[in-house]
């Protein structure tokens, strides 16, 4: 009997845990996560901007967010967006080569989700 209490017990905990942490949490909501440039010049910088709200209950912190390559900046809010504001990272990619191209933004934050990752693609000409 002491078994099934316990075990009662620490379900009703994980479960109240689990609900608590969703309803305070800080959460992006995008607008989109993939951005396609299609054909772009080399040499030439283009910009991704992509925007997202915080739709937790908490202030949402962007702790880092970084390109896969060199070849790619990016500009995030480095102040907390508070629930219910709206924000944006920018990544500019400045192709030295021609070809296709798939790159990954790393944006890092106290979201429920954790990591995220946005991406860019096209292709560069002459």
């Amino acid at each position: 009997m002491k078994k099934v209490t316990l075990f009662s017990f620490l379900l009703a905990f994980s479960v109240a845990s689990a609900v608590f942490a969703s309803a305070v949490a800080a959460a992006f909501s995008w607008s989109q996560k993939q951005h396609n440039f299609g054909k772009i010049q080399k040499g030439k910088p283009v910009v991704a901007e992509f925007k997202f709200d915080n739709s937790g209950q908490n202030p949402l912190i962007i702790s880092n967010a970084r390109g896969s390559c060199g070849c790619t900046g990016v500009e995030y809010p480095k102040e907390p967006i508070m629930p219910g504001a709206s924000g944006t990272i920018k990544a500019t990619f400045n192709a030295a080569s021609v070809g296709a191209f798939n790159k990954t933004v790393t944006v890092e934050s106290n979201a429920e989700s954790g990591v995220v990752y946005l991406e860019i693609r096209g292709e560069v000409v002459e």
